[in-house]
């Protein structure tokens, strides 16, 4: 086992390199097979755990680029302010406008195993920290708060009535097009509407609110064409 000095520097390099680590790789960095002496060691530097991979990887607590819900991704693994996944979908839910839908909640945590949010959200209803409601066949899982949830199942009725698409996934055709293209624009602020006006030339039908959406599922700064996100 490296010493807490060793062990600070070896943790320092692998995250400024790698960013992320299982316990397997934490282990040959640290040169131990002890689970507790590579916390106590995670502890004196500050980590945070994945809320994605059943809480398999680690990084440090200043290494991620969180987007506007808090959310960092790498490699398709997620990681929160709010911690845990179950931490995660209350914090998600409780600031949405008209709650979310078991399928909106997985794509936009980036999910991979379905049973894995089900199983979350089942449990957050039964310990009454969310509520969960039957929408035009669908569940929509709204605030724990009985007043906070009957105004976001008015704001769902009201965008459905008005048409309104909310998180569904985007065709990944639109998601490249946008990134590309703001690569393309060569500037160091460019605006969505700027975006959406240059793909509306190529005769690509994108609206100024999908590519803010997909600026903030990217990491992208608002108005700015390099993600933060690694």
């Amino acid at each position: 086992m490296l010493s807490p000095k060793e062990s600070k520097e070896a943790l320092y390099k692998w995250f400024r390199k790698r960013y992320i680590a299982d316990l397997e790789q934490l282990f040959r960095v640290l040169e131990t097979n002890s689970r507790m002496s590579v916390f106590r060691r995670l502890k004196l530097i500050g980590y945070l755990t994945s809320f994605t991979d059943a809480g398999r990887y680690y990084t440090l607590g200043d290494i991620p680029s969180f987007d506007s819900r808090g959310l960092w991704f790498y490699k398709g693994i997620g990681f929160s302010k709010a911690g845990t996944l179950k931490a995660t979908v209350v914090d998600i839910v409780h600031s949405s406008n008209a709650g979310m839908t078991p399928k909106e909640l997985l794509h936009l945590l980036k999910i991979r195993i379905p049973n894995t949010l089900h199983n979350a959200l089942r449990g957050l209803v039964q310990s009454s920290q969310l509520r969960r409601h039957r929408s035009e066949g669908l569940f929509l899982y709204t605030h724990a708060d009985p007043d906070k949830g009957h105004m976001q199942i008015e704001a769902r009725r009201v965008q459905r009535q008005r048409g309104i698409q909310l998180a569904g996934p985007l065709p990944i055709e639109t998601t490249i097009a946008v990134l590309v293209e703001t690569l393309k624009a060569g500037q160091v602020i460019v605006s969505p509407s700027e975006i959406a006006g240059r793909l509306a030339v190529r005769g690509l039908a994108v609206t100024v609110a999908q590519v803010n959406r997909i600026f903030s599922e990217y990491g992208i700064e608002a108005e700015k064409k390099t993600a933060r996100s690694r």
